[in-house]
């Protein structure tokens, strides 16, 4: 199928909001690179810097039901630029405020702002079925420029001025957000009823809550703990070139795996990534560990566009919100979990027993994503 070069207001929505997340996503990430490196300039311990890092990932769990409530109810325009704002202000207060207890409220803030911005991404994405996996893939690229370019920077301002120095500009950078998210739609969407009780998770909350534990949380620690006598006095530029070519990975490689899925289905392409990292992560645990992590930094690039089409094609009505935002509490929750498991049983267990289990366990919940259509399908007919 020839997709024609004009650009639909679908299409149009959908990269001004990821452009408007990769406006303001580098205050975090440029974090996650400084904070742990030079704790003790925030004025906080070493657990203290966990502790803000995971912070954002755990008020997301708690929160994205109310932003999913506030996104359908007042639309993409508003809330992403009270999201863009917030990071914006978040920066600054990275770049003046020193504890624990300052530093805190400023990474729940930014959780909240995170989720608004992630929502709005995907919802805008798949907001029509035909192209919302190009259309996904599109949008990993766009939000992936911002980290692409900020990290290194980031990295080479702080040997010069400081780690704190970088905030102000990165502040300046968010706030230049609101005129991108001034072209964004203010319609609002139906919103569904609200449910009562706790619903046992599906295949797709499988796979979401095994994606992050694995390649979010076991992998990337992972890859600092058994890799840290490579680097013996390891620089902040260092992590940071490494880091920024995780970005840079997505911008090639995401808008690739959204045309795949439009060809080949996203469903079949799922199960096939998944059982190539399975092969890899397996290979990681067993001691090839840089020639593997590439290869499953390349996977993760191309399967992070097909989750939010398959959510919405099995969605499509107003629930569709509120399915994307599910989702990504599923793979928040597996994030947050996987870097604890991490470093609880590093030290004590086998590289190759620690990633070869969830390997497996993410194929079977692939494969489990592929079976669920083909029985409603049969029901149906």
């Amino acid at each position: 199928m020839i997709i024609s070069p004009v650009q639909t207001p679908v299409d149009q929505h959908s990269r001004h909001a990821a452009l408007a997340m990769a406006l303001a996503l580098p205050t975090d990430v440029v974090l996650y690179l400084l904070l742990p490196m030079y704790s003790e300039q925030f004025g906080v311990s070493l657990v203290e810097a966990g502790v803000l890092l995971a912070a954002n990932r755990l008020i997301r769990i708690a929160g994205y039901g109310f932003v999913a409530r506030f996104y359908a109810s007042h639309g993409d325009r508003l809330i992403c630029t009270l999201a863009v704002i917030a990071a914006s202000l978040c920066a600054v207060g990275y770049a003046t405020l020193t504890g624990l207890w300052a530093l805190l409220p400023l990474r729940l803030l930014w959780g909240l702002a995170f989720a608004a911005l992630n929502l709005s991404t995907q919802a805008l994405a798949t907001a029509e079925a035909t192209g919302a996996s190009r259309r996904s893939g599109r949008s990993r690229a766009f939000i992936a420029l911002g980290p692409a370019i900020a990290l290194p920077l980031a990295a080479l301002l702080a040997y010069g001025f400081g780690p704190r120095a970088i905030f102000w500009l990165l502040a300046a950078t968010a706030l230049t957000g609101v005129v991108v998210t001034r072209r964004l739609p203010s319609s609002a969407y139906p919103t569904p009823p609200k449910r009562r009780g706790l619903s046992l998770p599906n295949s797709l909350d499988m796979w979401s809550f095994l994606e992050g534990f694995t390649l979010d949380g076991l992998f990337i620690i992972g890859l600092s703990y058994l890799g840290s006598d490579l680097f013996p006095e390891s620089a902040v530029v260092t992590a940071g070139l490494l880091l920024a070519l995780r970005y840079l990975g997505e911008i090639i490689l995401s808008p690739i795996g959204g045309r795949l899925a439009e060809r080949f289905g996203a469903e079949k392409l799922l199960l096939a990534l998944s059982l190539m990292t399975c092969i890899c992560l397996i290979g990681f645990g067993a001691g090839w560990i840089w020639s593997c992590a590439s290869l499953i930094v390349a996977l993760r690039a191309l399967q992070l566009p097909l989750l939010a089409p398959i959510v919405a094609r099995r969605t499509p009505g107003p629930e569709r919100v509120h399915a994307l935002a599910a989702r990504s509490v599923w793979r928040d929750i597996g994030a947050g979990t996987g870097p604890l498991a991490a470093g609880l049983v590093l030290p004590l267990l086998s590289a190759f027993w620690v990633y070869s289990i969830p390997a497996l366990l993410l194929v079977w919940a692939a494969a489990a994503c592929v079976e669920r259509p083909s029985l409603s399908e049969h029901r149906k007919s």
